[in-house]
């Protein structure tokens, strides 16, 4: 009776080890990320000193654009703080670059060391279930070999640690894999963005160079020729301002005037950009953007897919701190038809029209600028980037010039 129940007790006793075994406790894994290099980080550190440097001076002047020299001083702060932010994201993506790298090699360590985790502990698995399978025969075809079994059962529970110890380095090996998977996903993601924002301060220091170009070009590296620009800037402003308010007409839904005849009819109080500031102004398409409002509508009726908003945000087009626009001709040969501007006289409009030409022209002392689509009945039919589209002049205007064409 006592070898009887001795024999109940090991073979309940295997069979409850067997059961556990299957049990794995998860266990966190801490992610160390890749460290950067000392020189890495000082050289950094260095750019970023520099960056704050140039932004305080670049404030500094900001007050101080009322002569040609500042102005130029400004820009020339301007785009070395765009170079040192391009210098500084070019060092976060080789830094990025890198993390990727050591990241992928963590990866493939970690798939390795895996895939011999889950071997070995299959072969283990497998050599257990041998093992109990003839311990179990043997405690019932012979239950005198109790001794014998106690030692073998203490072979089994060591063995059952083992087992789980294993089992626990393969939980954690998996869960430290995706760990690390998510980790260099991130990464990838960091990197496309890092890799956008340089192409767009690469861009932006292309156009910063440009912008300069066509100041000195404009002004001829003058100083009087500066302030004659300057103030007949703030003129049209004021003119284009005051026309606005004296209608007393506001924003309004996307081509809800509508598209008008041709279907290239655009509004400057249209919600899409009505808000949009011009330039490097503080000045709103709305108040003051009827004239690149006509440009955008002549690019439109030769077939380009062309807004406002295109002109609005290229600095180079305006005199720097202004929404005055640079005449259109200082950009023949980049307009997006293919075509030149010229001014024209009020004499030479019909000859253009009746070939198809829309002509540009300034209403009611050129405080406001419309599209003349044809000639009808003595007056002119325009679309307008007030009222709307197919108006008759005479109704709201009277012509006064100046006047232009692209072709």
């Amino acid at each position: 009776m006592k070898k009887l129940l001795n024999l109940f007790i090991i073979v309940g006793f295997l069979f409850t080890s067997v059961i556990s075994s299957g049990y794995i406790v998860a266990q966190e894994t801490t992610v160390t990320p890749t460290p950067t290099t000392a020189d890495n980080s000082a050289a950094k550190s260095e750019i970023e000193k520099k960056i704050r440097e140039y932004e305080s001076k670049l404030s500094e002047t900001r007050t101080q654009k009322n002569t040609l020299s500042s102005q130029i001083s400004y820009m020339d702060t301007q785009r070395s703080l765009t170079e040192l932010k391009a210098e500084e994201t070019k060092s976060d993506i080789e830094e990025t670059e890198d993390e990727i790298k050591n990241l992928g090699k963590r990866i493939n360590g970690l798939d390795t060391s895996l895939d011999g985790l889950s071997k070995s502990l299959l072969e283990r698995i497998a050599a257990g279930y041998k093992n109990r399978q003839a311990s179990l025969i043997d405690i019932l075809l012979d239950s005198t070999n109790a001794s014998t079994l106690n030692t073998r059962m203490k072979y089994y529970e060591v063995a059952r640690d083992s087992n789980q110890r294993v089992l626990l380095q393969v939980q954690e090996a998996k869960l430290n894999f995706e760990e690390q998977k998510d980790l260099r996903e991130n990464k990838v993601e960091e990197l496309e963005q890092l890799t956008i924002t340089l192409e767009a301060q690469e861009q932006a220091l292309v156009s910063q160079q440009q912008e300069k170009r066509i100041l000195l070009q404009a002004t001829q590296n003058d100083e009087a020729t500066y302030s004659r620009l300057l103030q007949e800037a703030r003129r049209q402003q004021a003119a284009f301002t005051n026309f606005v308010q004296s209608t007393g007409v506001g924003v309004v839904g996307a081509n809800s005037l509508g598209t008008g005849e041709g279907g290239w009819y655009l509004s400057q109080r249209d919600e899409r950009w009505a808000n949009t500031l011009m330039g490097t102004s503080s000045e709103n398409i709305l108040n003051v953007g009827c004239f690149i409002t006509s440009i955008s509508m002549v690019m439109r009726e030769d077939g380009v897919d062309f807004y406002p908003t295109q002109i609005a945000n290229d600095t180079r087009y305006f005199l720097p701190g202004t929404a005055y626009m640079y005449i259109p001709s200082s950009f023949n040969g980049t307009w997006p038809n293919g075509k030149s501007y010229r001014n024209i006289s009020y004499g030479e409009i019909n000859s253009y029209l009746s070939s198809g030409t829309p002509v540009i022209a300034g209403v009611n002392g050129s405080s406001h600028y419309i599209v003349l689509k044809r000639e009808a009945d003595g007056t002119f039919i325009m679309n307008d980037p007030i009222y709307g589209p197919d108006l008759k002049v005479s109704d709201h205007y009277s012509l006064s010039g100046p006047y232009g064409v692209f072709q």
